[in-house]
């Protein structure tokens, strides 16, 4: 028996012996492993964060971005910088005590807009700029201009009998030397009133449209002259002359576009559409309207008017840096790409847009380029304009202007002279074959 139970004692201590060399074993694997996974190039201090593998060259955290939430990111540029002092005041993130409820808002963006100038004081060699710029840049503060002439209606020429709201309001850049253009536009695709349409469902329809000119004045000591008066008696006689006393230069036409939104706010708030061009542009508005039915047709139409802005639209576009083309714009002036825009040649946009539109310009610095700032207002809408290829701002491609109908198929086409405007207008009314082309 007492043999027996040596024997028994043996075997259990070789199992256990056994068995507890294994477990040491693992762990000194274990440990081995474990070491074997830690980054050398740490320091002894704990760490609380994970560190990724080849990600620890900058104490143990990723590389940071070289783009996202860079300061100067725009270098000197001019009014990149004098935009980036307003956004930030009214980012709700980076500015948490915004007072603009506190005060009248009006004077608020002023305030602002002034503030962000003298941040940015110093910034700008005015003198190394272009005469025209320069000019610009001298006014660029003000947008507050009072009116000349004002149109007889409350929103511009129309019919005296209307019975149901303007579905168009055509506000045309003009200036007061133009008078050919504003004639060959009154007596053809700008006529105000009730226009008639055709739905693409053969049903007939149409709405009232209204006119008005947009101008500044001319420079009186440059002319020899004033017509001032020549076109006060020519507001008398059409009503649709909206004059601000603001010098009218190609850098200027950006006031246009800020002053009509503010007018259209306060005297137009009933109408659906605008459609802003230029006077030497011709207008099929025939089918404009039809379009802009259609539109109002649409699903959830109501919703979509909230951003509705179409046109021909341009994208990634850069500033031109060739000191020869009217359009030069110095990196020290302006860094980076335009923001899609919609061509102010001829656009269209909804009465709901607008009125936005207004608003946010209150928060956005004038920009010497018209359409490139309505695309800077945009964006800061969280919106972008719609392309259309009825919209020919660069004219017709090829022969394509010689093909049957070829008229009838646009909404829009640059540019035509007052001749050329009243010829077309005449051959697009009595060619009823084409009157049910459907657009490009």
């Amino acid at each position: 028996m007492a043999r027996l139970y040596c024997r028994w004692r043996r075997v259990v201590l070789c199992v256990c012996t056994l068995f507890t060399s294994l477990v040491l074993l693992f762990l000194y694997v274990g440990i081995l492993v474990t070491m074997g996974m830690v980054d050398t190039t740490t320091s002894g201090t704990d760490r609380d964060h994970f560190i990724a593998p080849g990600a620890s060259r900058n104490n143990g955290y990723a590389p940071c971005s070289q783009t996202f939430w860079q300061n100067n990111q725009h270098g000197n540029a001019f009014w990149n910088n004098l935009q980036l002092v307003v956004d930030y005041r009214f980012n709700p993130i980076m500015s948490l005590h915004n007072s603009s409820r506190s005060c009248n808002k009006r004077t608020f963006y002023e305030s602002v807009r002034r503030q962000s100038f003298s941040k940015v004081k110093g910034m700008l060699n005015s003198d190394e700029l272009p005469e025209m710029l320069k000019d610009f840049v001298s006014s660029m503060h003000r947008r507050d201009y009072s009116t000349l002439i004002q149109p007889n209606g409350v929103c511009g020429a129309g019919a005296t009998d209307e019975k149901e709201a303007p579905l168009l309001l055509l506000a045309i850049k003009s200036t007061e030397l133009n008078f050919k253009n504003r004639q060959a536009i009154r007596k053809t695709w700008g006529q105000a009133g009730w226009v008639s349409g055709q739905s693409s469902k053969g049903e007939e329809g149409g709405g009232y449209v209204r006119r008005i000119f947009l101008l500044g004045r001319e420079n009186y000591d440059d002319l020899g002259g004033n017509p001032l008066e020549l076109l006060q008696r020519e507001s008398e006689l059409y009503g649709d002359i909206l004059q601000w006393d603001f010098l009218d230069t190609f850098f200027n036409l950006t006031l246009k576009d800020v002053l009509l939104w503010k007018w259209f706010s306060r005297y137009c708030s009933r109408t659906r559409f605008v459609f802003k061009g230029d006077d030497d542009v011709f207008v099929n508005t025939v089918k404009m309207i039809t379009y802009l039915q259609d539109q109002l047709n649409e699903p959830q139409a109501d919703k979509e008017m909230k951003n509705f802005m179409v046109g021909y639209v341009i994208g990634g576009a850069s500033p031109k840096r060739n000191n020869r083309s009217k359009y030069f714009i110095p990196e020290s002036f302006y860094r980076g790409l335009y923001p899609a825009y919609a061509s102010g040649g001829g656009v269209i946009y909804s009465g709901q847009l607008t009125k936005r539109l207004h608003k946010i310009s209150e928060r956005v610095h004038l920009f010497p380029i018209d359409d490139t700032y309505v695309g800077m207002c945009m964006i800061r809408l969280n919106t972008f304009p719609v392309h259309h290829s009825a919209f020919l701002i660069f004219d017709f491609a090829g022969n394509q202007e010689d093909e049957d109908c070829s008229y009838h198929k646009i909404l829009v086409v640059h540019k035509r002279s007052p001749s050329e405007i009243i010829e077309t207008w005449a051959q697009l009314k009595t060619r009823t074959q084409c009157w049910d082309a459907p657009l490009r």
